[in-house]
């Protein structure tokens, strides 16, 4: 009898603990979309305005920490907040902008100076240009490894790796 009642209370451990991993799961899950949008957090959107106003909160009331000023240039928004959107750049530097300041048109960063652009995604295929460092490139199709990138009336495919505003695993059509 001692022994049934130890193994029943067993049993209600294990559930009970696979029930709590499940419910932080869930919570998890949830939290990896923004309140305001229900889209993903963190994502990369990019600069709509010439210049955009960065603050330390997600209000007119709060103080003006810095500006950006580059059209195109790729955020990544960590967090929402009614029309306020906390985003980065790729030194890590950011704050809260006002949505309207932001588009979803995505665009990255070159991260390698006179990075070779080919012609289709193999290191083997005729280069079409060879973009610097800090380049801010439109972005296209990515597979795993490769995207399309376009800048300055040039296009072709790149290491994702060479890039910020893309995700590693992300895959674009």
């Amino acid at each position: 009898m001692r022994q049934s009642v130890s193994v029943k209370r067993q049993c209600l451990a294990a559930v009970s603990f696979l029930f709590l991993v499940f419910c932080v799961q869930a919570a998890s899950a949830e939290a990896q979309r923004g309140q305001v949008t229900n889209l993903p957090l963190p994502r990369y959107v990019s600069m709509k305005a010439a210049e955009g106003n960065v603050r330390r909160g997600p209000s007119l009331t709060h103080r003006i920490d810095w500006v950006f000023k580059r059209r195109d240039m790729p955020l990544q928004i960590t967090a929402e907040y009614g029309n306020w959107r906390k985003v980065q750049d790729r030194d890590g530097a950011g704050g809260w902008v006002h949505y309207a300041l932001l588009s979803g048109v995505r665009t990255v960063l070159v991260e390698q100076d006179m990075l070779p652009v080919y012609a289709s995604p193999d290191q083997n295929a005729p280069i079409n240009a060879h973009f610097e460092l800090g380049v801010v490139a439109r972005l296209g199709k990515c597979s795993l490894d490769w995207c399309r990138i376009s800048a300055g009336g040039y296009r072709g495919w790149t290491r994702k790796s060479n890039l910020w505003g893309v995700d590693a695993t992300e895959l674009r059509d």
